[in-house]
């Protein structure tokens, strides 16, 4: 127990400066900093007219106190709320599930707006094997993901339109994407045109998943493994591409890291 209360004032230390840390480095560079330095200055004169025995300002201080307690959780409502849910106890994988769903869920709304207005589109997620060598001879775009920006790009009145889009992960990597054509087509229907033939001819290339939306029927196909699926629905499209591409089977367990924990 004395050894306990030995080390009581450096573990109090530590903690407060974890605190310290966290609190600075959520506000750093952002125009709450501004009040941050604010209410250091406020309570730095707090201590000196404690120190100085100046009882007049010391009194105010502490009246002014009491009212910015108030002030502080109505001025940073939306940070703290950000900031509490950063400290959820929720494992890193389960948060990879919801942002997961999430995704998938937008993912599969665009895609099937798109299907009802019939509007072409040629999707390739990358999986384990690269699509880099497919993405440099075409039109780059490092863009994070959106629903807006993937049926923009398919819309019949914009340059790139023609040709397949390159998914990466949550990242839009190239548009305008030129896909080898399968040479063996049998499976295909006759009314599939050169967009199926062409996600056929990289699932038999690669392991990517190819989504293929037709601009004459409205259905969307679904090819891997050099294989064609026709006309899938919604529920099935997201079950495929979950058993696919689910955080978990993808993610090994790591070591506990401080560090990379507090700035998740």
């Amino acid at each position: 127990m004395s050894f306990f209360h030995a080390i009581t004032p450096f573990l109090e230390v530590l903690i407060i400066a974890v605190m310290l840390n966290y609190i600075l480095s959520f506000f750093w560079n952002t125009k709450s900093m501004d009040l941050v330095w604010g209410f250091f200055a406020f309570f730095l004169i707090l201590a000196i007219s404690s120190w100085l025995d100046l009882p007049v300002l010391h009194r105010i201080m502490v009246l002014i106190g009491n009212v910015l307690a108030i002030a502080i959780i109505v001025i940073f409502q939306p940070e703290l709320r950000v900031a509490l849910a950063k400290l959820s106890f929720k494992s890193r994988r389960s948060r990879d599930i919801t942002e997961f769903d999430k995704l998938l869920d937008q993912f599969a709304a665009s895609v099937y707006r798109m299907s009802e207005k019939r509007v072409g589109a040629l999707i390739a997620i990358e999986n384990d094997d690269s699509l880099e060598e497919y993405a440099q001879k075409a039109v780059m775009l490092n863009a994070a993901f959106s629903p807006e920006l993937l049926e923009t790009i398919f819309s019949i009145n914009t340059p790139l339109h023609d040709g397949a889009v390159i998914l990466r992960d949550q990242v839009l990597l190239a548009a305008a994407v030129i896909l080898p054509l399968a040479e063996d087509a049998s499976q295909l229907a006759r009314s599939m045109g050169t967009r199926h033939r062409a996600g056929l001819g990289l699932s038999h290339m690669t392991d990517a998943l190819v989504i293929v939306v037709s601009e004459e029927s409205g259905k969307v196909s679904i090819a891997r493994e050099g294989i064609m699926t026709r006309g899938v629905k919604i529920d099935r499209f997201k079950g495929i591409i979950r058993s696919i591409f689910n955080p978990p089977a993808r993610l090994g367990a790591s070591k506990f890291n401080l560090r990379e924990w507090l700035k998740a």
